[in-house]
């Protein structure tokens, strides 16, 4: 990281930085790090081997990416990412703006504290659409997100084939969209709308951690984070109702921002994969942590197996199926 911030002349020559390491990535080794000029920012180094139980392997090249991620959505939407500080291959860091926990907490700790602001969840649809949006209108940038083999390692493999490998009698509708998912070319992909990726600034969500940044099938995005807002509903119960709200404002928000394609083909898309990654996190290579309990698991595995052999086209459906599953 050192060599990295040198290369970035983020860091004088024979000049030293102190950092402390972060907790919560599995991907990345993450710092906060202190510059001697007395600035402070924050320094991601890719791993080769993601910190899981499972053997998931991944390109560190996602570093590149990401850095080019982080420069789209700050020209179409400024405030909806962290400024992008520097960039090196050679290390494999990148270095971004610290914002600070205080001002900027994330939005899984929101959750899990049963705070389920649906001003707050339409926000996160509203500006994920409108960094698509703006970006589809550009297809030439397609050219600079080479990374079908990158999110086919970090993404379609251990989430829907893996998932298809632990339950065999679904693999036919698993591997079907695993093929759809990367075979769909529309706008600029995140890959990881998750709740821990995602803060709450000031001024609306920030969004972290674009590693699966890829030219692809907008539909993952907003179907990868309206899944946690349903599995957060057994982590959190009390305030199931109130994610449930979160589903309903994101979802309505994201599809009303969408220009680049016929909203309710998104959303189709969008909901028959739904279950896919519902299964994927209690079965995939990367499950929720939280879900620990075999019957919490199984309410999981009863919605995601039904809507597999009968594929939703709304978004509803699959909300409506897991609000009877788990008694809302």
């Amino acid at each position: 990281m050192q060599q990295g911030l040198h290369a970035m002349g983020l860091l004088a020559p024979g000049a030293a930085a102190r950092g402390i390491p972060l907790a919560g990535g599995v991907s990345s080794d993450i710092w906060r790090v202190a510059l001697p000029d007395g600035r402070e920012i924050c320094v991601k180094r890719a791993l080769p081997k993601l910190k899981v139980a499972a053997d998931w392997q991944a390109p560190v090249v996602r570093n590149r990416y990401e850095a080019r991620w982080l420069a789209r959505a700050a020209q179409v939407a400024p405030g909806a990412a962290p400024a992008l500080l520097g960039q090196d291959e050679a290390t494999g860091t990148l270095a971004m703006e610290w914002l600070a926990p205080e001002a900027y907490p994330v939005w899984k700790a929101r959750l899990r504290d049963g705070e389920a602001d649906t001003g707050f969840a339409a926000e996160v649809g509203r500006r994920l659409a409108r960094i698509q949006a703006q970006v589809a209108l550009r297809p030439e940038i397609a050219s600079d997100f080479p990374t079908d083999e990158l999110f086919y390692a970090i993404r379609i493999e251990p989430y829907l084939v893996a998932a298809s490998r632990a339950h065999p009698d679904l693999a036919a509708p698993l591997v079907a969209l695993a093929a759809r998912t990367a075979a769909t070319k529309r706008t600029l992909v995140h890959g990881d709308v998750s709740p821990k990726n995602i803060l709450v600034g000031p001024k609306g969500p920030v969004f972290l951690d674009a590693e699966c940044a890829w030219w692809g099938d907008p539909a993952f995005d907003l179907a990868f984070c309206l899944n946690h807002l349903l599995l957060k509903c057994l982590w959190t119960p009390r305030a199931a109702q109130g994610f449930l709200g979160c589903f309903d404002a994101l979802a309505t928000a994201y599809l009303a921002g969408v220009g680049w394609e016929a909203p309710a083909t998104l959303e189709a898309r969008a909901a028959s994969l739904l279950p896919g990654l519902f299964l994927a996190r209690v079965d995939g290579k990367s499950p929720v942590e939280y879900l620990t309990g075999e019957t919490d698991k199984n309410r999981v595995r009863r919605v995601a197996r039904a809507l597999l052999l009968a594929p939703p086209t709304r978004l509803r459906t699959v909300r409506t199926a897991w609000e009877e599953e788990i008694g809302a």
